[in-house]
């Protein structure tokens, strides 16, 4: 009986912590899961806001065509991505790319600035563009923690049986961002 429990307890730990460790590998994997699911859902709504901002900017700058193409084509490629993380990133650099062209194309237009339906797209936008970052950092933290764990012994073990291999971070810069407005008395 003594032996038993020599040999048999210190398996019994070992074997009782890789089940532990495997579970948490699984619970990491779909907590990353959950936050891109949310990262996905602030970019969708982002892709709902463009036509709508292209089409307010183009009824007062007509002459800017080539901008507006280019934002609806990085568009129609960002709503076209779908997958994990890495599918998304060129598509939406290229997105925020076309939008910082369209809000610098609306600062040329005095009349399209101070038109309410602009300044509450406008708003929108930044609004949109906050959750983005704030779900992109909540993705980011989980990816972090769990390439921790797939890089570090001993869990390294139980990642390369399990076959979990690391996570790609997401990592996209806002196309806007709301500039306080600062008054001097």
């Amino acid at each position: 009986m003594a032996t038993f429990l020599i040999v048999g307890a210190p398996i019994a730990l070992l074997l009782l912590w890789a089940i532990v460790s495997f579970n948490r590998f699984v619970s990491q994997r779909q907590l990353i899961d959950n936050s891109w699911s949310n990262v996905e859902t602030e970019l969708r709504r982002r892709h709902d806001l463009i036509p709508n901002l292209v089409e307010t900017v183009r009824g007062y700058a007509e002459h800017e065509q080539a901008t507006f193409v280019e934002v609806t084509e990085a568009r129609r490629g960002a709503v076209a991505a779908s997958g994990p993380a890495d599918k998304h990133q060129g598509v939406e650099h290229a997105l925020t790319a076309g939008l910082r062209q369209l809000m610098a194309v609306s600062e040329d237009y005095p009349d399209l600035l101070a038109s309410q339906r602009f300044l509450d797209l406008q708003r929108e936008l930044v609004t949109t563009e906050d959750r983005i970052q704030a779900s992109r950092r909540l993705f980011n933290g989980n990816v972090r923690d769990y390439n921790r764990r797939v890089e570090s012994i001993p869990s390294m073990l139980i990642a390369t049986i399990g076959r979990f291999s690391k996570s790609d971070y997401f990592e996209v810069e806002p196309a806007v961002a709301l500039v306080p407005n600062v008054g001097t008395t």
